[in-house]
């Protein structure tokens, strides 16, 4: 019996390939950049499944170039390139990698937390200049974190993990989301819910950890900026298009806020010009950039592939109702 067909957008980890090619014939992307949209389109005329990043867009252009397509393993937590709808009309499973990279993001989260307050891009770029003359008492100083306040949107895995964090660095913790914590939630984690409105006017950092939909894009729009504090920061390691990067840019040249830390951006990999200033630190999407997480989020992918076709119900599917149906 001939194994199942599957293109992968990238090459991978070993360990996911040894997962997949155990199991299908799978044809590699291994080009340095992103496969052009035209060549993911022809590569998966003719195959079973597709394992994909956030990068490629599972809608129904690709949908129709694929009649046998039958999974769909985004290699993310995050989803909002995969039409969910579409898939399901089609018959197609959607698969993400949830639950593998919370701890990683908060560090990173933290990451960028601390070398804004601290102004570390610009330390480091002086540093490295050849112009640096030496120590100074009002040279680069930054904003203290011990004892802040820390304001959470989004209090869900990663949202709490950012939390957990704080409790070192003895932080009063806010938080808001659509869905309130658990008792014992608050109470281990020392977090109080605010609204919020007043999460930002009492936040000294506001944290972003909340999911892109509908509701959310967009969701810190001038309004919001101008409720923060000016010695606030913003960190955002969600979604890109949570933030309107025009109107970030507004409340920076304004002061309305002290500054910003990003990982994400509304219009990935295009960056506002007016984001590259000096009380702003810009990352890659590194969050969950450590090897083994992002080992581990491949052969997850992998293995939600591999079960279903040996029959299985993939671990993480996102739309259950296609093989309940069939």
């Amino acid at each position: 019996m001939p194994k199942p067909r599957v293109y992968a957008t990238h090459q991978l980890f070993e360990e996911a390939r040894a997962v997949l090619d155990a199991a299908c014939e799978v044809e590699y992307w291994t080009g340095e950049e992103r496969p052009p949209r035209e060549e993911v389109l022809r590569r998966v005329k003719d195959k079973e499944g597709l394992v994909c990043l956030l990068t490629e867009k599972v809608n129904d252009e690709l949908l129709r170039a694929a009649p046998k397509l039958r999974i769909a393993a985004n290699v993310a937590v995050g989803f909002d390139n995969i039409d969910l709808d579409a898939c399901t009309k089609r018959g197609v499973v959607a698969s993400n990698t949830p639950g593998v990279l919370d701890e990683t993001t908060a560090d990173f989260a933290w990451t960028l937390l601390m070398a804004v307050a601290r102004r570390l891009g610009e330390g480091e770029q002086l540093a490295r200049s050849g112009n640096w003359k030496g120590w100074n008492l009002d040279q680069l100083c930054g904003a203290d974190i011990w004892g802040k306040t820390l304001g959470i949107v989004g209090f869900g895995r990663i949202g709490r993990a950012m939390a957990r964090r704080a409790l070192g660095f003895q932080m009063k913790v806010i938080y808001t989301d659509a869905v309130m914590a658990p008792a014992d939630v608050t109470e281990s984690l020392k977090a109080e819910y605010r609204d919020m409105n007043s999460l930002l006017a009492e936040s000294d950092f506001v944290s972003l950890h909340t999911p892109l939909t509908p509701e959310t894009r967009s969701l810190f729009d001038a309004s919001k900026f101008y409720r923060m504090k000016p010695t606030a920061f913003l960190i955002n390691t969600a979604r890109g298009p949570v933030v309107d990067e025009a109107a970030l840019v507004a409340a920076l040249e304004a002061k309305k806020i002290a500054g910003a830390a990003l990982d994400v951006y509304e219009n990935e990999p295009f960056i506002h010009p007016g984001l590259k200033r000096p009380n702003v630190v810009l990352a890659p999407h590194l969050a969950s950039a450590s090897l083994a997480t992002r080992t581990r989020m491949a052969v997850i992918a992998a293995n939600n592939v591999v079960a279903l076709f040996k029959g299985q119900m993939p671990p993480n599917m996102l739309n259950a109702s296609v093989l309940k149906k069939s």
